[in-house]
């Protein structure tokens, strides 16, 4: 039989003080959601995400799962009865959106427990450290008994440390029965998800799996978002170590969930990973570097303090050093662009020398254009090149050439005045200065 996994993301994250839902707030460089997403993906056969109105961008961000829009936000058990109709004929696991850390394991436990057939339903719970806004999990006899919110529990409900990490798994068609049984009789008026477990504990046996307080917690808050992405920066990179990656000081280290870094890779302190970033085997990432969108070839070195934008790749052992910037720059293998540099919308060939304080203008004002550069090319320091331009193989640019035109291959380009030196002037310069001051 099918199992579902139906993700609650109607939430507007009052708490989070922010006109952008809550999933949609970014984790590890992506939205909370497509944590969860990736998750289930691996799990279960099929996703169901329910959402508020007026949520296309977080209906595209889940995209090809189905989703279903509640449109009047009356709690969590109101929003997983809009997809009841999608339950299909197997388990429903129900989760939400803001608990985007649950590991796969985690979930496939759940749904074994289920398999095991002497449970009408299966809970996740934990035990965190500071229990707070979380509701309480009352368990008699082995078994749980109901799920009391924290705005509705009693002191004595509220001394039990056993939370409520906000996953229900159950057959289909028993959820939602439940979810149409469930009443607001409650302190916030809304229909609570967590009243079915006092329906399903009515029917049969409720079972309560434990999981670290690292994978349930809730997102809810600005403060826990940030532990979140302390958390699962942690996971991040535990992992890329566990692989074979240096890392000279791992907690001054920022990934991406999507970020891929090869065995043997040597990243140093304060290296900053944006979305879509490959690094292969051998290279090295020196400190203070910001790389996004970019692939590092085998054996290239990038920075210190580099900036590596969008559209870059850098071949197999190709330098970019200090102070430089390359958006949309492609380095053939070996080339060198080691100082004080700008490479936009670039093409730059195998062994070329690009000298320091160089920059590619490739914006006019109106349109992007590109330069092109052939191999063992040398373009002297201080050089401008004003694309659109075409830098021929062999070709040499001489230091603080403004070059506009293309260079042939194996050709010296001088795209600066010639100098001019005057004996005697500077002498003669300064005599009439000080007379005009006196």
């Amino acid at each position: 039989m099918t199992t579902t996994a139906v993700i609650l993301a109607a939430g507007l994250g009052t708490r989070m003080k922010s006109n952008l839902p809550k999933a949609m707030h970014r984790l590890a460089g992506q939205p909370m959601i497509r944590h969860l997403l990736t998750t289930c993906e691996a799990v279960f056969d099929r996703i169901v995400v329910v959402i508020g109105p007026g949520m296309d961008d977080l209906a595209r961000a889940v995209a090809p799962h189905a989703t279903v829009v509640q449109h009047e936000r009356a709690g969590t058990g109101h929003a997983a009865l809009q997809a009841a109709p999608l339950f299909g004929d197997g388990d429903v696991a129900v989760l939400y959106a803001d608990s985007p850390l649950i590991e796969a394991g985690t979930l496939r436990a759940l749904l074994a427990r289920r398999a095991r057939g002497d449970v009408r339903a299966v809970l996740l719970a934990m035990r965190p450290t500071d229990p707070g806004r979380y509701g309480r999990v009352i368990v008699r006899d082995a078994s749980v008994v109901h799920v009391v919110e924290w705005a509705d529990a009693t002191d004595a409900e509220l001394a039990e440390t056993l939370c409520n990490a906000g996953v229900i798994c159950a057959a289909g068609a028993d959820l939602a029965r439940w979810l149409t049984l469930v009443r607001a009789d409650n302190a916030k008026r809304e229909y609570y998800l967590t009243d079915v477990i006092a329906l399903a504990a009515a029917e049969g046996l409720v079972a309560a799996i434990e999981a670290p307080e690292d994978d349930a917690r809730g997102i809810n808050s600005r403060a826990e978002l940030a532990a979140a992405e302390a958390a699962v920066q942690a996971r991040l990179r535990a992992a890329a170590l566990e692989a074979g990656v240096t890392m000279t000081d791992p907690a001054t280290v920022w990934l991406c969930a999507d970020t891929r870094l090869a065995p043997d890779v040597t990243i140093g302190p304060n290296v900053v990973f944006g979305p879509g970033v490959v690094v292969e085997t051998g290279a090295e990432i020196r400190a203070f570097s910001h790389l996004e969108g970019c692939t590092v070839g085998r054996g290239a070195v990038v920075g210190p303090f580099a900036r590596l934008r969008p559209g870059t790749v850098l071949g197999a052992g190709a330098h970019v050093g200090n102070f430089v910037e390359a958006k949309a720059a492609v380095l053939g293998e070996g080339a060198k662009v080691n100082h004080l540099t700008y490479l936009g919308d670039a093409e730059v060939g195998a062994r070329t020398n690009i000298g320091a304080g160089t920059i590619t203008c490739n914006y006019d004002g109106f349109a992007k254009h590109r330069t092109v550069i052939g191999a063992d090319v040398f373009i002297g320091s201080d050089s401008v090149l004003v694309a659109p331009v075409t830098i021929g193989d062999g070709a040499l640019v001489t230091a603080g050439s403004v070059i506009t035109d293309n260079v042939e291959p194996d050709a010296m380009a001088f795209g600066r005045a010639r100098q001019d030196n005057r004996p005697g002037r500077a002498a003669a310069f300064r005599n009439a200065r000080r007379k005009e001051k006196a």
